[in-house]
Formats: structure tokens, C-alpha cells, sequence
């Protein structure tokens, strides 16, 4: 339970002094009555039942006034609901990084074996695509519900040579917009040279669309899994930004050990290691969130995670009418009940 106007519940301090003036109000009377009326008469006409429920309407009445005044702190409950979620991108990082063997057989190996897994753990509703992202990002299944193809396509991927996190990105998002809309932002990274654009070209062109609020996009997610640095393609921090414009929320898995691996590529051993700081500012960016798997085992717990992040959602409910209601209901109780025992309203 949350509360978005905490600052009103100081009126509650109004309830003591009611009932206080109540029961000084009860004295006052007993006293006048007494001073006209025989002290016998008086209990045998009044019983022990007749005392404690002429009692009652006037607590009725200041419950509801409680709960009324409860209600304008505006209490919301936070509430878990079935995601919405149509369209979920996985793009995965196939670079020469992938080749590291800190993981058996390789990197690639453990990365396939637990986007299967989570493929298969996700709702049939859902419609998934994959992107690979290399010297060039590229579409290797378009969004679909038959997780055959979408099993097959992840593991036909072979792993290249450099990374393209920010492309991977931009593809990610031109799978989600059909329509297009991002062809400006994507050019440059189909025009450059047979290996793909240096680093920083490709970076997403101005284009005209009105902002939406980031993570506001509650029908399609990226999932981005990468080991290594960008040396290729657009800038991921250009390219997160054109995805939060988007309101399209891109989870960042950073995949790889603590200390990095070695991969030999062209007869030269190069030590290859995670950019955490470049995944979390993305994830920040989207409104969305990193995590780090150091091993096979600890990608496969991330997954699972991601699979109830995205399966039900966390939604606030603000319960301001409801409890609004309730106090109305105890002030027409009261009512009621003070017509029927005592012939008028507390």
C-alpha cells in the first residue's frame, strides 16, 4: 500500500476530538437528566443493550469520516497484472568475443542454450524476433509466434568478428515500427564498407517524431545480450536515446566473467571484456534495467527473470473511490441504525 498524498492524513488528528467532545456531550446530558428523572426509572427504562448500542451509530459515523479522509491521501496497491507485451526482440551479440572459452564450449554455446530456454518459457502470444549484431546488425527472424523459427534462427548464429551494439539496437527498433520511420537512422550503417561503418557513424540522423515519455511503450521490449565493447556501427547511447524516444524499453544483459576472456583471431590472442557502463546507461536511458550474468548458469537465472518481468507487470491501482465508498456505506449505516434504535439521525 502507497500512499500519493500522505500530507492529508494529519486531518485524522480531527477524530480524537470528536469522539472527546462525544463523550463530554454524554456527561452533560446524564447530568440533566438525572436532575429531572428518579434514578430507578431510569435504569429499568434503559438496559445494558440499549447503552452499548445507542453507542454504535456515533462510532459508525466516525470510522466513515477515517476512511473519508483515508481516501485523500489517495491509497493505491501496487498489483500484478498479465503483461501486454506483443513483441520482444531478442538481439544478441555474435562478435569474435563470443568465441571465449570461459565458458564451456563457448560463449555462444551458453548464450543459445539460455535464449532457448527462455524462448520456450514465454507466453505463446507473444511474438518474438532476433537480431544479430556483429560488424552489422541484422535481421535473422522477424517477429513471430512459431518458436520453431525462432529456436532455429538462434541456433544458426556463427560468431563474426567486430560489435555493433548501437545497430543491433536500430534494428531492434525497425523490427518493432514496421511502418518504418527509421530508415534515415539506418542508413548509414547498410552504405558503409564491406565490414560495417568505424565507430560513431551510423549514429541515428535527426528525424521528426514527437517524444513519448521513455518506457512508455507497453507493447514491445528489447532484450540485448552482448560480452563486449562497441567498435563498429551506431553509438549505442545515439541509438538508446531513439529507442526511448520510442518509448521502447531495451534490458541490457551484460554476459561474460568478471576478468574476461581470450580469443585468437587472425593469429594475435586479444583480451576481450565487458562494458558495463555503456549497458547501464542504455538500460537507464529506456527505463529499463542491466544485468550481469558471469556465467552460463547465472544467464539462465537472468532470463528467468526477465520472463516474469515481462510476463505479469507491477501495476499501481489508486483506490481513492474505493475507499471513498467504503466510508459513504458506514455513514448510510449509521444512519440507518441510529433511525432504528434511537428514532434519530447521530
Amino acid at each position: 500500500m502507497i500512499l500519493f498524498s500522505p500530507n492529508m492524513l494529519w486531518l485524522l488528528t480531527i477524530l480524537p476530538l470528536l469522539a472527546l467532545s462525544y463523550v463530554l456531550l454524554l456527561r452533560r446530558r446524564n447530568k440533566n437528566a438525572l436532575r429531572y428523572a428518579n434514578l430507578g426509572l431510569l435504569k429499568s427504562a434503559i438496559g445494558r443493550g440499549q447503552k452499548i448500542r445507542r453507542h454504535v451509530p456515533p462510532a459508525l459515523f466516525l470510522l466513515a469520516l477515517g476512511v473519508v479522509i483515508f481516501s485523500l491521501a489517495r491509497p493505491a496497491a501496487v498489483i500484478s497484472l498479465p503483461s501486454q507485451r506483443e513483441t520482444i526482440i531478442l538481439a544478441m551479440d555474435i562478435s569474435g568475443s563470443m568465441r571465449a572459452t570461459d565458458m564451456e564450449p563457448q560463449r555462444i554455446s551458453a548464450a543459445q542454450a539460455a535464449a532457448i530456454s527462455f524462448v520456450k518459457d514465454l507466453p505463446i502470444s507473444a511474438r518474438i524476433g532476433v537480431v544479430a549484431f556483429s560488424t552489422n546488425a541484422m535481421t535473422v527472424q522477424r517477429p513471430t509466434q512459431d518458436r520453431e523459427q525462432v529456436i532455429g534462427a538462434i541456433s544458426r548464429l556463427v560468431p563474426q568478428r567486430y560489435t555493433a551494439m548501437g545497430s543491433g539496437i536500430l534494428t531492434s527498433l525497425r523490427n518493432i515500427f514496421e511502418e518504418g520511420g527509421l530508415e534515415e537512422e539506418l542508413r548509414p550503417q547498410s552504405e558503409g564498407r564491406g565490414r560495417g561503418a568505424p565507430l560513431g557513424e551510423g549514429a541515428p540522423a535527426p528525424v521528426e517524431l514527437i517524444p513519448v515519455p521513455a518506457g512508455s511503450l507497453t507493447s514491445a521490449v528489447i532484450i540485448l545480450l552482448t560480452d563486449g565493447q562497441t567498435n563498429m556501427g551506431a553509438d549505442p547511447i545515439r541509438a538508446a536515446k531513439a529507442a526511448a524516444d520510442r518509448g521502447v524499453r531495451v534490458f541490457t544483459v551484460g554476459f561474460g566473467s568478471e576478468k574476461g576472456g581470450i580469443i585468437e583471431f587472425e593469429g594475435r590472442q586479444t583480451h576481450v571484456k565487458l562494458d558495463e557502463f555503456t549497458l547501464k546507461k542504455v538500460a537507464d536511458i529506456t527505463h529499463a534495467a542491466y544485468y550481469r550474468a558471469g556465467n552460463q548458469q547465472e544467464l539462465n537465472d537472468v532470463y528467468k527473470t526477465l520472463t516474469a518481468t515481462l510476463v505479469m507487470e507491477t501495476h499501481e491501482t489508486e483506490l481513492t473511490g474505493v475507499a471513498a465508498g467504503v466510508g459513504a456505506l458506514f455513514v448510510v449505516l449509521a444512519g440507518i441504525l441510529s433511525m432504528l434504535w434511537v428514532n434519530r439521525i447521530v
